[in-house]
């Protein structure tokens, strides 16, 4: 896919270059973002456009904790039928246009038990289970290597940053590893079970992708997710996307003030 186009497009619109990329999951606003500029995916080169009628779909460009970001304000998922290195395709846009760290964002079913509607939960790993990855095919050595190291993902001096932010607010902190799934059914009792043996604590149809193509370019990664299903294959309820929805609204002020206090706290 054409970077270059793309990054050609917002440069035409970017006075300063970010230094953090920010993707909002589903139902989480961007109230405490000074916007400067917003710009439709569709006039961005080679940008996917969602096809979910609750994901927006731009790119706001302003600042967020006294740091320059850039946010994709939507996502784009393989059950849309888009490609792996079409998910990726944001995060490599902006990290060419000059963001080295990357904080994903998302809702996501929780599978301990203890577990309750509304926590946001720290991403300490992932597990990829959506049957692809964004770095299959020739590999571009100017963005990163062959074979990059994934053994701490989520980088664990942003971790420690984020649990410092949340106890200063007073606000729970889960923490947990996310398992990618395709989607977008949701899973059955056995899966949920499945997932628990694997070692995940949440489960979505995002964010690994992401993940992945900022790894390999260098840059630095924090994840967190808002539980807004409990994922109990003994207690398991049909899915509620009203509900679902509700309760990323809810969370979403808490969360991307945490992503605030994160940034105020970077060297």
């Amino acid at each position: 896919m054409n970077v270059a186009a793309a990054l050609e497009a917002l440069r035409a619109r970017v006075d300063v270059a970010p230094e953090i990329a920010l993707v909002l999951g589903t139902g989480l606003g961007a109230d405490l973002i000074e916007t400067t500029a917003a710009i439709p995916f569709a006039d961005i080169p080679g940008f996917p456009v969602p096809t979910v009628a609750e994901r927006a779909g731009q790119v706001l460009l302003g600042t967020l904790g006294g740091r320059r970001v850039a946010v994709c304000q939507g996502r784009f998922h393989a059950y849309e039928g888009y490609a792996m290195d079409q998910l990726a395709f944001p995060v490599r846009v902006l990290r060419g246009l000059g963001a080295r760290t990357l904080v994903v964002t998302n809702i996501a079913g929780g599978l301990p038990p203890l577990w309750s509607l509304g926590d946001i939960v720290l991403l300490t790993d992932h597990i990829n289970l959506m049957g692809g990855n964004p770095l299959v095919g020739p590999n571009d050595d100017a963005v990163g290597p062959r074979f990059p190291d994934m053994s701490a993902a989520y980088d664990p001096g942003l971790r420690a940053l984020a649990r410092d932010a949340a106890r200063a607010r007073g606000v729970p902190l889960r923490e947990g590893v996310y398992a990618a799934v395709t989607g977008p059914q949701l899973e059955t009792a056995a899966e949920y079970r499945m997932l628990r043996t694997l070692g995940a604590d949440l489960v979505g149809m995002s964010t690994v992708p992401e993940v992945i193509a900022a790894v390999h370019a260098g840059m630095r990664v924090l994840g967190l997710s808002v539980v807004t299903d409990r994922c109990l294959p003994d207690a398991l309820e049909p899915v509620n996307v009203p509900q679902i929805l509700d309760v990323a609204r809810r969370a979403s002020p808490v969360m991307l003030q945490l992503v605030a206090d994160v940034l105020e706290r970077l060297d």
